[in-house]
């Protein structure tokens, strides 16, 4: 009579287990396979009528590559953590969230923009919500409406000043637009809040207010230490459609 030893009869029913489990995983990959093939086979049976029941055939056919390419991903995904699959399953989910809240990110990525804006609008003084042709800003707490434009291609931190006939430039902000600050002549009178001052005429090629633009716009540029910050008067404002204080928001509209 031969006796066997407890631990090779453990280990022939492990390896029967191995065994019986590879063979249904094998089975189970088969049979997808299969419906896969099918799946292939209906859509060019009704490549004709255009429907497969109540989708497409456009519908169906990418509706059966997401499953083959779930499945070629999940084969994968058992092969390789045999022995670890409840963690490749954390993993498999962790990653399919964030697959999601990329899709939906994309899909909303116009609204997420707005709302992006609007938290910018109030965060940050100058911020401009450019929707089409009008143009959005919002009142800083010191009450002045703050834009942060770009003048021949130059980015100027400028204030709405409707009382300016024109647009006024700081001499710094001059030199940063490509003027020749050197060259110009002080010889048009202002009044700023130091007092009566003399500005001198300049044409901006370019001035732009998020995508309002304006060019060949007539400005002053004042002498030093004369202004603070640079002012956005009327020479811009009346090359619009229309403008308007609404609340705590500027709103300016350009023509179509």
């Amino acid at each position: 009579m031969v006796m066997r030893h407890p631990l090779e009869s453990a280990g022939g029913c492990t390896g029967s287990g191995i065994k019986g489990r590879t063979d249904v995983r094998q089975r189970l990959l088969l049979l997808l396979i299969l419906a896969l093939v099918i799946a292939i086979l209906v859509v060019l049976a009704n490549q004709g009528s255009g429907t497969v029941g109540p989708l497409s055939t456009r519908d169906f056919s990418s509706l059966a590559y997401k499953i083959g390419i779930l499945v070629f991903v999940a084969g994968t995904v058992v092969t390789v953590f045999r022995q670890r699959l409840a963690q490749a399953m954390i993993a498999s989910l962790l990653w399919v969230a964030v697959g999601l809240v990329l899709v939906i990110g994309y899909s909303y990525r116009f609204e997420l923009h707005e709302v992006a804006d609007r938290v910018l609008a109030e965060l940050v003084p100058g911020h401009v919500i450019s929707q089409g042709r009008t143009v959005a800003v919002a009142r800083t707490d010191g009450g002045d409406f703050a834009i942060n434009a770009e003048i021949n291609g130059a980015r100027v931190a400028m204030v709405l000043d409707t009382g300016a006939s024109s647009v006024v430039l700081t001499r710094d902000d001059a030199k940063a637009a490509g003027l020749p600050i050197e060259v110009l002549d002080y010889t048009v009178n202002i009044d700023t809040a130091n007092g009566r001052t003399r500005a001198a005429p300049v044409t901006l090629d370019r001035v732009a207010v998020g995508s309002l633009v304006e060019r060949s716009v007539d400005a002053l540029v004042a002498q030093p230490g004369q202004l603070k910050t640079s002012l956005l008067g009327m020479s811009f404002l009346n090359r619009l459609q229309s403008w308007e204080v609404r609340g705590d928001r500027l709103l300016l509209r350009g023509y179509p």
